[in-house]
């Protein structure tokens, strides 16, 4: 399959969005087009504001000035949160949890159909979940509660991928193939994919660009400047 190229068309434009909790501004002033089909890491030092900035971009925080524009509104993301937000104690198979990414496609209350069902399987096998399936989420461990997290937005089909910290609670090996399934998904299907990482060692293949969120500013910068910038001590 040809590897597709980012289009230059914005699918998530930030103008002027400042974001606070109370009195302390986390984001100040922000202005940023992600085109469509980007592969975006969000990098920054620990605190300095890249989840705080998703979850205004998801909807689930409401800017102080300033307006974010998505697609949201007809074509939900696919979200994977920081930590996994199923109950532990709720008795729901594995393969029901990754299913849950269906309902924007179903509804709650109809039947998948067998491409759906197949769909479900497929994420199954694509992140080695299948000998687990039938498991209640309380019985995964850490890292396979990850990817459950994971398969589940991608079922969904969606456009934008946003995902804090993807990789967390997984080991090395689980980590890059990850992180080339959202290549994949950027490059030969033409997705959007948000993420905040802990730093840019984690990225299997950065792009040229990364938004940088340092001490409340956000802008895109070339991924060799932010290298640099790092090995500068900054």
């Amino acid at each position: 399959m040809t590897a597709r190229t980012p289009n230059s068309e914005a699918i998530i434009t930030c103008r002027n969005v400042s974001i606070a909790y109370g009195r302390q501004e986390v984001i100040h002033n922000a202005s940023l087009d992600i085109p469509r089909g980007a592969f975006m890491p969000f990098v920054g030092p620990n605190g300095a504001g890249k989840t705080t900035l998703l979850r205004a971009i998801l909807g689930l925080i409401r800017p102080r000035r300033g307006e974010i524009v998505t697609p949201f509104g007809t074509v939900r993301p696919g979200y994977v949160p920081q930590h996994g937000t199923i109950d532990p104690l709720y008795p729901v198979s594995l393969r029901q949890i990754i299913a849950m990414g269906l309902y924007p496609q179903l509804g709650w209350w109809r039947r998948a159909a067998k491409k759906l069902k197949r769909s479900v399987q497929e994420a199954l096998d694509a992140f080695g979940l299948g000998d687990h399936a039938d498991k209640t989420f309380s019985e995964l461990s850490g890292g396979m509660k990850q990817k459950a997290m994971l398969a589940r937005a991608f079922v969904s089909r969606a456009e934008v991928f946003i995902m804090d910290e993807p990789t967390s609670q997984l080991d090395e090996k689980s980590e890059k193939e990850v992180f080339a399934h959202l290549l994949r998904l950027s490059r030969d299907e033409g997705k959007t994919v948000l993420m905040a990482v802990h730093g840019m060692h984690e990225v299997l293949e950065l792009p040229p660009q990364v938004c940088l969120v340092e001490h409340g500013r956000v802008r895109l910068a070339e991924t060799s400047d932010v290298f640099a910038m790092a090995k500068g001590g900054r």
